[in-house]
């Protein structure tokens, strides 16, 4: 990898890219297929790859799904042709001796379940972050949003297992007549230091 890509795909990746909270059209099963076999390629340590999706499409999984959101998201997420729970397995270590085969990295993560709690959020939330880019690669806008309770999510959707809700990103095709105008970002001296 030794050139940076062209300005169009950096402003359809970061630059010119919007948190949509309307959004409409058609997510084709191909394309959540897609999106998942890009983001899959996200560095994690370990290779430990924590992220679980469960993209709720149907009636019956947005039924489930509308108990566990707040007021301000019920109307939107309903709305979205896709939602996609970004979660994290906490028995990820069991799948290491296939994604890290050459040493024995199972063994670093084996015991207590909370042991491996902050490892699992870390790569999950970093894979999560690999989705919404994913996404947007394939030309979906995005609207990622914290305002659901986790609890009631694990319960409807990972009841029994090792996984957790991190947080959801409705996907779709907006209309950017219909965004807020952009908020600022902090700049460089403001949040970066070269040292």
């Amino acid at each position: 990898m030794s050139r940076t890509l062209p300005d169009a795909a950096l402003d359809q990746l970061f630059r010119t890219a919007r948190t949509h909270n309307e959004l409409g059209g058609e997510v084709s099963d191909d394309t959540l297929r897609q999106l998942y076999e890009l983001a899959k390629w996200g560095p994690t340590s370990a290779n430990m790859s924590p992220l679980r999706l469960v993209f709720v499409k149907s009636p019956e999984a947005k039924a489930k799904l509308g108990p566990a959101l707040d007021e301000g998201n019920y109307a939107k997420t309903m709305a979205a042709p896709v939602t996609a729970i970004v979660a994290f397995d906490q028995d990820f270590h069991d799948k290491l001796p296939y994604l890290f085969p050459h040493t024995d990295a199972k063994s670093w993560f084996d015991g207590p379940r909370e042991n491996r709690h902050d490892a699992a959020f870390r790569n999950g939330s970093l894979q999560g972050a690999y989705v919404l880019l994913a996404a947007r690669a394939l030309g979906l806008d995005c609207g990622p949003m914290s305002g659901f309770d986790n609890a009631k999510v694990d319960a409807a959707f990972f009841a029994g297992t090792a996984i957790k809700s991190n947080f959801l990103i409705n996907l779709g095709h907006g209309d950017p007549a219909k965004l807020f105008p952009r908020s600022p970002r902090l700049s460089f001296d403001e949040a970066a230091r070269i040292l």
